[in-house]
Order: structure tokens, then C-alpha cells, then sequence
């Protein structure tokens, strides 16, 4: 059966897997563990993610179409799609809701363009802010980065549109990644690096894409223990795994390993994975579990019901879907400082200056593998001047005229500087000389990403970042237009943390607005202007001090992650951060009350909270329920996030807040006994506005013996 043929039969006709096991040949089990086409599709279109990429489960001869994929962390790559902010963004918002309605605008636009496999849910952990693909990913929490990314996977498989989580695992170092070797012990594998990709794929999440890194030696694309024995074995993931694209698997033994796929075209597979069954290396029940686990997931879209009756063109990047975009774009903007200068008064700015070189740059993150093509950008000064009319916004200047910007700046009634980075500093690492293996296309992968071919060797472009810090000649402009007018608003485009030390002090108000997307300067001018209130916290913690991270080396071919990191590690090592995880600032004021706390049937914990808005104007809170451990079996952290909720409230209103805690989100891991523990003790429940809130709600709840809850 055709895919266009179940497109049009949905929800009534599906694949009999075992039939179609019976009938493939040995040569054709193995070719459909394997992509086909990459190379010629991309000599036929010249363009990086022109069109899907056959990644697997094909056979012509009974008609299966099989795996059509393209990535999408920012949006669908193919056409020119809706282009959200990029997922740290998104995960500022801490907002499971929206990230579903995005999940599924994601799968309307891939079905649309002829998407089954979409490469959306990036959740690895962001152990330090340098990292070059921070972008692609919620945060530092392991907790939050669950949440987030099961509720991305939910709503792109909605629409019948396989999920892929990734990068599976410890994938959070770029510039060597395809060297790297993380060394990493039991406890925090299983407490911190792993327990986000486990709650997707228990949110029923169909593929996992394996990472580049090794782990403890092993390259992660055919390490047994992960893509067997704990994917699998101890969390019954059903679906497929495949690898990377390119360089995702060194060996056909990676197929034993429990590697079903390789892309982008069959490197190890295809012909030496057949040679190893043949000559008995490989046992022949190797094809048959990963193409009968391929089948079983397209089978399983294929029975299930469309929730719309066509997935037409003109859905793509449609009115309804950017509006999506620009509430992402809204709620994701972190107001970081402000000392009563915002919101600015549209009637009182007859003049608005704006400054700096990405201040009209369509800058929606890094050029890599996740770069969208939307139909438009608006940049920040597109949307300032689109809200405030063009003849009241100027573009006062840059970082290469200081002189002309303050003489600028000094005539207006307001100012905005926007900072930060472009695909340059960080994102995707795509080395000057990288090589595909193709023929007759562009030596570099830039050149393809491009859609041009480059006589030369190219300019290497993103990676892990030199430095935290602004550029100087950013941080010289910052200073110059607040010398000449002190109602200026920083604002950070960037896809981590930023170090502000050495200007923090001059900025009357800083507003973080990450990779804001294609509707990115609409919602600048938005916020700015108290359209809408600002409601984005931070998914990670920014520090006074650089050393105050994990170390970091960007050249590293081996390094060790430990227990520590993000928050958890300042409040060990009594770092005060400059901005904690889960800060946020809002025009309007709240005020908690009432926190409780009970033990529930199944084993976890549930806490309620009264949360009002006691300010002058509607605005969204986001409260925060951290748990501060007994920690006398095993050292655990000062306290960990184990829920946060968005609640809208009108200026006196006050709303009841639920938490629901899971009995795993309780435990610690026993590497001796393989096991997942409950210590007995005493709980400690923290409401909070942030994890340095000195301010929250605490309440005790006692666990009165230890509890073994398995693996």
C-alpha cells in the first residue's frame, strides 16, 4: 500500500506487518534500514531541505513509500514554511499548551509538503550556555525539558506525523561532536541526562534520533546499553531509532545494537550490513526486528483517524499559523531588568531611535539544519515602525559610528538597542572544508545550506561560542546611546545565556527576545509598547561570573559530565547568578498563598497554590514548584523544579494552581541496586518565582520509609 493511498484512506486502512515481513527478500529488509536519495535530491534542487528526504521503510516492488523526513526544532525546513522562535524561545515560555498548538502547526505544514518523519523534539540538556545548538533546545532542567519536549512530540503526532526526539544522548558539546566522548557515571546519566528523553518517549513519542558523541567509548548511533537495553528494555519504546545524518554510525554492527536506520544513504548498512548476515557475523533476525518496528509505526498512523479532511499547500505558513508564531514570540520575551521605564507610552514617543547592526537583520537563528524558510521576517525595526508608524522610528546607528548614534540617540524621546549574535558566533558548527562524500556538488556544506556553489574553500560559520559576552563594540554602543538617553531598552537576541556584567549597571531596562522567529519585531514592538505583558522566564541561569559554569573546551575530544550543573550547581557552590533560572519580570505584580501539599494513591505528591495579580494590568504568572530533597541516603541537590503552570490573571483576580508530581520524579537512582529509590524524610515544597526566590511558599510533607520503584 502506497502512502498516497493511505493518505486518502486514513483511519480505515492500514499495513498487515507480518504479510509484508513475509514477503521482502533478505537484500530488501536491509535496504529499507537505510536512507536513499539524499545526494541526488540535492543535486536535482541545489538547496539544503528543498524537499524530504527519503529516510527509510521504502519498497518500490510492494508499494511502500516509507520514511519522508525533514527537520523542524524552528519549524518545517521544506518550502517556506511558518518559522517559529526557536525552541530556547519556546522554552522560555514554559507554556505545554502552545508548545502542542506548535507541534501540530508543525505536522499540518510537513503533511502538507509531503512530511511523514519530522526531526522537531530537541531536548538535550544545555550544561553550559556556550554550547553552538543551545537554540535547538528548552533549557538547563531536565524536568522542564521533558514537559516541553512530550508536549511538542503530542502535538506534532496529532496529525499523524512521526516525532523524532533527539539527539539520544549527552549530545551538548558542537565543534567536536563527532569525536567526542562523554564519560559519564550511572547517577547522573540516569537523574539528570536521561530522564527528559524517557518522559517523551513515554508521551508516546514513535522515533529517537541517535547522537554523534560517544558515550563511555561507545559512539551512541551502536551503544547497546542505550538503544537496547535502556530504550527498549527498561522504558518500552515500540518505534524505531535512526541516526544522525551522516556519520551517525560506524559500524554494520550498530543494527545489532538496535540502530534501525542509517541516514542519510547506507554508509555501513546497506551492503556491509548484508555481508556481516550473510557470512553469519549479524544474525538475519537483526532486519526483521527493525523493519517489522518501521512497519508497525507506519502502520499505526495509517489506522489512526486524520483530525482535518486535507492537508492542502495553502495551509502552509497561513494566517492562522503565524499568529501562532507571533504568540510564541510574545510570551517567550524575558524582561530581565527595568526600573519603571517600560512599557513606553505610544502617545508620549514622538521620536523612538533604534540602534544597532541586527536592529534590521532577518536574524531567526543559526543556518544549519534547522534553518526555515518563512515567506517574510519581520525584523525589529519592521515591527516598531509598523506599530508606531515609520516616521516616528529612525534608525539611528550602528556599532561602527558611536559619534552619529549618540548624536541620534540624544534627539529622541526613547531608544532601543538590540544586541546579541547571528548564525556567525553560534549555532549548527558547519566546518569550511566539510565534505558529504557527493559528486559534483559544493565542497561545503555552507555552499549547500546556501543553495550556491563556491569556488573556494568556505568560511566556517556558528559552533560553540568563543565567549559569553557581547561583542565590545555592542557593549561600546549599549554605553553611548544611554549616555545620551536614559530611557533605553537593551534587547539580547541570542540562543543562551549572555553575560551582562560590564553593562548591566547602565541599562535602565534589558529584554531577552532569543531567536525571535518570522514575527519576532511584531512582537518587540508589542511588548514594548504594553500591548502585552512580558511572561517569558529563563530555562537557564545567568551568571556573574563566566567560571561559575561547568568548565568548557570547545576542542574537547573527552570530558567528564558529572552531577552538577545550571542552578543546582550555584546553589551547591553559593553562586549568586545575575538572573536565575525561572526569572522573569511582568508589568503587573503577584502574590501566592495558601501552598498545601498531599501524598497521593499512585506514590507521587500533589501541592496546590493561590496565585493573585495585585498589580494594575492583565498579565500571565508563572509560578514554580520546586522540591528540596531529604538528601540523607545519597547527596541530592538543594531543590529541584518538579512542576510550573501559566495563569492568566486579570488585575485582582486570583486563581487555584494544581502541581502533580509523578512517583519517578520522587526518586533518585541506585546504580548498585539498578534501581529507582524514594528516600524516607522529610519534603520540603517550594513556590517560587525562580530558583533563587528568597520569597516563596514552603511547606514540609514526610515520606516515612523508603520506597523501591524499579527500573
Amino acid at each position: 500500500m502506497k502512502l498516497s493511498e493511505q493518505d486518502a484512506n486514513h483511519g480505515r486502512q492500514g499495513i498487515d506487518v507480518e504479510q509484508v515481513l513475509g514477503c521482502l527478500t533478505l537484500e530488501e529488509k536491509v535496504a529499507m534500514m537505510s536512507g536513499s536519495g539524499f545526494y541526488r535530491i540535492y543535486k536535482e534542487a541545489k538547496k539544503w531541505g528543498a524537499m524530504p528526504y527519503p529516510a527509510g521503510g521504502s519498497n518500490e516492488r510492494l508499494g511502500i513509500e516509507g520514511l519522508k523526513f525533514c527537520d523542524g526544532p524552528r519549524g518545517v525546513i521544506v518550502g517556506h514554511s511558518t518559522c517559529f522562535p526557536c525552541s530556547m524561545a519556546r522554552g522560555a515560555t514554559f507554556d505545554r499548551d502552545l508548545e502542542v498548538r506548535i507541534g501540530e502547526v508543525m505536522a499540518v505544514e510537513a503533511r502538507a509538503q509531503g512530511v511523514n518523519l519530522l526531526g522537531n523534539v530537541c531536548i538535550n540538556l544545555l550544561r553550559h550556555p556556550a554550547w553552538g545548538r543551545a537554540q535547538e533546545t528548552y533549557g538547563e532542567e531536565s524536568y522542564h525539558l521533558g514537559e516541553m519536549g512530550a508536549a511538542l512530540s503530542r502535538g506534532t503526532q496529532h496529525h499523524n506525523v512521526i516525532a523524532t526526539v533527539k539527539h539520544y544522548a549527552l549530545n551538548s558539546l558542537e565543534n567536536t561532536r563527532f569525536e567526542l566522548d562523554v564519560r559519564v557515571d550511572d547517577r547522573p546519566l540516569y537523574e539528570v541526562y536521561l530522564p527528559h528523553f524517557r518522559k517523551v518517549i513515554e508521551a508516546g513519542c514513535l522515533s529517537v534520533m541517535s547522537a554523534y558523541n560517544k558515550v563511555n567509548g561507545n559512539y551512541c548511533g551502536q551503544d547497546k546499553r542505550l538503544l537496547t537495553d535502556i530504550l527498549r528494555g527498561e522504558w518500552g519504546f515500540e518505534g524505531f531509532v535512526h541516526s544522525d545524518w551522516v556519520l551517525g554510525v560506524y559500524s554494520p554492527h550498530g543494527a545489532a545494537a538496535g540502530l534501525d536506520i542509517e541516514n542519510p544513504e547506507p554508509a555501513w548498512f546497506g551492503k556491509r550490513l548484508l555481508d556481516a548476515i550473510n557470512s553469519g557475523d549479524i544474525s538475519e533476525e537483526v532486519p526483521d526486528v527493525a523493519v517489522r518496528r518501521i512497519l508497525m509505526t507506519l502502520d499505526q498512523l495509517a489506522r489512526q483517524q486524520d483530525p482535518l479532511d486535507a492537508y492542502p499547500p495553502d495551509l502552509v505558513a497561513s494566517s492562522a499559523h503565524t499568529a501562532i508564531a507571533l504568540e510564541a514570540a510574545e510570551k517567550s520575551a524575558v524582561l530581565l531588568k527595568n526600573e519603571s521605564l517600560l512599557p513606553l507610552s505610544p502617545s508620549r514617543t514622538a521620536k523612538l531611535g533604534v540602534f544597532g547592526r541586527l536592529a534590521d537583520l532577518e536574524n531567526t537563528g543559526d543556518r544549519g539544519s534547522s534553518r526555515v524558510s518563512p515567506p517574510y521576517i519581520r525584523t525589529p525595526l519592521e515591527g516598531l515602525r509598523d506599530y508606531l508608524g515609520a516616521e516616528r522610528v529612525t534608525l539611528g546607528g550602528d556599532e561602527g559610528d558611536l559619534d552619529a548614534a549618540t548624536r541620534a540617540a540624544a534627539a529622541c524621546d526613547a531608544a532601543v538597542v538590540v544586541v546579541g549574535y547571528t548564525a556567525l558566533e553560534e549555532g549548527e558548527y558547519i566546518p569550511s572544508d566539510i565534505n558529504l562524500g557527493q559528486e559534483e556538488l559544493p565542497d561545503t556544506l555552507r555552499a549547500i545550506l546556501d543553495g550556491a556553489k563556491q569556488g573556494g574553500q568556505g568560511k566556517a560559520i556558528g559552533g560553540d561560542r568563543a565567549s559569553l559576552d557581547l561583542p565590545d563594540d555592542q557593549v561600546a554602543l549599549i554605553r553611548a546611546v544611554v549616555s545620551a538617553n536614559p530611557a533605553t531598552i537593551v534587547v539580547i537576541v541570542a540562543g543562551s545565556a549572555v553575560m551582562v556584567e560590564s553593562w548591566h549597571e547602565a541599562a535602565p531596562a534589558i529584554l531577552q527576545t532569543f531567536y525571535a522567529g518570522m514575527e519576532g519585531g511584531t512582537a518587540l514592538a508589542r511588548l514594548v509598547f504594553g500591548e502585552t505583558s512580558p511572561s517569558g522566564r529563563l530555562p537557564f541561569t545567568v551568571a556573574r561570573n563566566a567560571n561559575d559554569y561547568p568548565a568548557f573546551d570547545r576542542t574537547a575530544k573527552e570530558i567528564e559530565y558529572d552531577y552538577w550543573h545550571g542552578y543546582q550547581k550555584f546553589e551547591r557552590e553559593r553562586h549568586t547568578p545575575r538572573y536565575a533560572f525561572g526569572h522573569g519580570l511582568s508589568y503587573s505584580r503577584f502574590a501566592y498563598s495558601d501552598l498545601t501539599a498531599r501524598r497521593l494513591e499512585d506514590g507521587g505528591l500533589e501541592a496546590r497554590l493561590t496565585v493573585e495579580n495585585t498589580g494594575d494590568c492583565a498579565a500571565i504568572d508563572t509560578p514554580q514548584l520546586y522540591i528540596g530533597w531529604p538528601g540523607r541516603t545519597v547527596e541530592r541537590p538543594g531543590k529541584s523544579l518538579r512542576g510550573f503552570e501559566r495563569v492568566h490573571l486579570a488585575p485582582g483576580e486570583r486563581s487555584e494552581v494544581c502541581f502533580r508530581i509523578a512517583p519517578r520524579d520522587l526518586a533518585w537512582f541506585d546504580p548498585i541496586a539498578h534501581s529507582w529509590k524514594i528516600e524516607a524524610g522529610p519534603y520540603r515544597l517550594i513556590a517560587a518565582t525562580s530558583a533563587a526566590d528568597a520569597d516563596g511558599l514552603e511547606v514540609t510533607l514526610n515520606i516515612a520509609q523508603e520506597e523501591d520503584l524499579g527500573v
